[in-house]
């Protein structure tokens, strides 16, 4: 049986492009209300323009914690509660490690982990009041297995997932579900693939990439499993699958 999702007030970081504004756009069509948030207002706006939901648009630097309290503060004030919280807003540096920066390093570790934990630690006090509340995180495949080819990314993504299965168990009792959403490549501007013609081929043809898409589909049934079914991680990986 799928829970109805009419009506939920969710807030998507990292709305303004690829799996973000793919679950933007899915969520509006099961009636869900929107704070979309990243840093790109503009795509922000013309996104919401196309939903036929309620949106907020909220332009903010997931490096930055005022920003994300008043992304908080500012759902707050508009639709009352907050049901969903999506921290999607990532970013992907591979390469090898001695030849990286560091403070590239430092930025992703920054966005890709901390920015997860005060957007989980800001709607948390709001969702046990309410009683129930879903976090889902986007992880990546790399956060189950060491990749070379991306150290830093990968350190990343294994300590949000250390993070999802023990902040999953601390608030369990109060009716919230915390949970992963872990992909193989994604045919996005991650990747660095902007064009439709190439994401197409990608996902359609070489079948190496999932489509933001998929990922979107797939939270979609995390999200509408009812309320004793919790899917702790849902690994996603495309056809032809290097990793």
């Amino acid at each position: 049986m799928n829970v109805d999702l009419a009506g939920k007030v969710a807030i998507i970081t990292g709305a303004s492009s690829g799996i973000g504004a793919a679950c933007a756009r899915l969520l509006a069509e099961n009636g869900c209300k929107l704070t979309l948030a990243a840093r790109s207002a503009d795509k922000m706006r013309a996104l919401a323009a196309e939903l036929e939901t309620e949106c907020l648009v909220v332009r903010a630097d997931m490096t930055a914690p005022a920003d994300i309290s008043a992304m908080v503060e500012r759902t707050l004030e508009r639709f009352g509660g907050i049901d969903i919280m999506l921290a999607n807003a990532g970013v992907y540096i591979p390469g090898q490690f001695a030849e990286g920066g560091i403070d590239a390093y430092s930025m992703m570790l920054s966005l890709n982990v901390e920015a997860v934990m005060r957007c989980a630690q800001a709607v948390i006090p709001t969702m046990q009041a309410a009683g129930s509340g879903d976090i889902i995180v986007t992880s990546s495949i790399s956060g189950h297995v060491d990749v070379a080819g991306e150290p830093v990314y990968s350190a990343s993504k294994h300590a949000v997932q250390t993070f999802v299965h023990t902040l999953r168990r601390q608030v369990a009792g109060d009716g919230l579900r915390v949970m992963s959403l872990a992909p193989g490549p994604v045919a996005n501007p991650m990747q660095r693939l902007y064009e439709a013609e190439e994401i197409q081929h990608a996902v359609e043809v070489a079948g190496s990439h999932l489509a933001s898409e998929d990922c979107a589909e797939a939270i979609l049934f995390m999200l509408t499993r009812p309320a004793h079914v919790t899917i702790r991680d849902l690994v996603l990986l495309p056809q032809i699958d290097r990793i």
